[in-house]
C-alpha cells in the first residue's frame, strides 16, 4: 500500500512517498479476492474500494499519516513493509549523493543487500509501480535540480493516487545533498545502514521484552486475591503487623517482577487501629484487606496473589 520514488545522482538524492496505510479484517478468501482486484487496477477510487470491501464483508481501515521516509545521517531512508503472522517484512532504500543501497529485512535480519551508484528507483505494487514508471519516463526528461525532481515526483504521486486507492493523497518529499564521491557514498551508506539496523534490532528486543512483561502482568493479574484468607498475624509492633502467608498465597512487588514472599513467609502490613493481636486471621473481603475479627483495615505495598 505504498509508492516511493527515489532519485540518486551526482547532485544528491530526493525521495517522494505517499502516506497511506490500509488494514484489513475478514475472511481470507474474500481478502485475497479484494487484493487481486485492488492490485490489478480494476478498483479506481477510495469509494469504490470501500464499497467493494463492504460487499465482500471485509472491514477496512484507511489512514494517511504513515511516514515512509526518514532522514538518517546524510541519507534518506524509504521503507515499505508487510506484516506477516510471525514477522514483518521490510524493503528499504537508503540514498545519498552518488550512491544507494536496497535492503530487504525479515524482522531485523538482513535477507539481501544491493548497492548502486545512480538512477531512479521505485517501490510499490505492480499497478502503481508500472504507472509511476511510465510517468517518470514522460516527465523526467533531464536533470534541472533536486527541487525540480521532487516537484515532478509529487505530481506523479498525485496522478497515481487518482487511479488507485493503494496510494494516498498525502505525500512527503525529502532531499539530501552531501558532498560524496562514489566511494565515500558507499562507505557512509554502510556505516549508516549498519547502525540503523542495530537500532531496529534493539527496538525489537525492547518491544519483545515489553510484550513478555505485559503477558506476565496479565497472567499474574488474574491471580490477584479478591476474596478469602491470606494468612495470620505473627507479630505486632504498634501499627506494624507481620503476617505469615498461608500455603496458597504469595507476595509480589508492584511491578510483577519479583516474588517478595512465598507461602509460609512473613510480610509487613500496617494497621489503622490498635486491635491486631497475634493469631488474628487476615482476609480480603470485597477487595479490602482487613482483620477477619472486626474488619479493621490493613495496608501494604505488595500484591497478594495465589500461586
Amino acid at each position: 500500500m505504498s509508492l516511493i520514488i527515489a532519485y540518486i545522482g551526482k547532485k544528491g538524492c530526493v525521495m517522494a512517498a505517499d502516506k497511506r496505510r490500509i488494514g484489513y479484517f475478514g475472511d481470507k478468501e474474500n481478502l485475497d479476492l479484494l487484493e487481486e482486484e485492488l492490485y490489478s487496477g480494476s478498483i479506481n477510487s477510495d469509494d469504490d474500494f470501500l464499497n467493494r470491501a463492504s460487499e465482500l464483508g471485509i472491514s477496512v481501515k484507511i489512514t494517511d499519516d504513515a511516514s515512509k521516509l526518514k532522514t538518517v545521517g546524510n541519507c534518506i531512508r524509504g521503507e515499505v513493509s508487510t506484516k506477516g503472522t510471525m514477522e514483518t517484512k521490510r524493503r528499504r532504500i537508503y540514498g545519498t549523493t552518488n550512491g544507494y543501497q536496497i535492503i530487504e529485512l525479515l524482522g531485523s535480519q538482513t535477507k539481501s543487500r544491493n548497492a548502486g551508484k545512480s538512477g531512479i528507483v521505485i517501490f510499490g505494487n505492480n499497478f502503481a509501480k508500472k504507472m509511476a514508471q511510465n510517468l517518470v519516463s514522460k516527465k523526467v526528461k533531464s536533470f534541472k535540480s533536486l527541487r525540480y525532481i521532487g516537484d515532478v515526483f509529487e505530481d506523479i504521486l498525485k496522478e497515481v493516487s487518482s487511479k488507485t486507492p493503494t496510494v494516498g493523497k498525502n505525500f512527503d518529499v525529502l532531499m539530501q545533498q552531501p558532498n560524496f564521491n562514489e566511494s565515500e557514498a558507499q562507505k557512509h551508506l554502510d556505516l549508516t545502514i549498519d547502525h540503523d539496523i542495530k537500532v531496529l534490532t534493539k527496538f525489537r528486543q525492547e518491544l519483545t521484552e515489553q510484550l513478555v512483561q505485559q503477558y506476565i502482568e496479565i497472567e499474574m493479574a488474574s491471580k490477584i486475591i479478591e476474596k478469602g484468607s491470606i494468612g495470620r498475624v505473627v507479630n505486632v509492633d504498634g501499627n506494624m503487623i507481620f503476617v505469615q502467608l498461608n500455603e496458597k498465597t504469595q507476595a509480589m512487588d508492584t511491578n510483577w517482577k519479583k516474588q517478595l514472599a512465598a507461602p509460609g513467609q512473613n510480610v509487613l502490613m500496617f494497621s489503622e487501629g490498635l486491635s491486631a493481636a497475634i493469631g488474628d486471621e487476615v482476609v480480603i473481603e470485597n477487595g479490602n484487606l482487613c482483620l477477619k475479627k472486626d474488619k479493621s483495615s490493613l495496608k501494604c505495598d505488595i500484591i497478594l496473589c495465589s500461586l
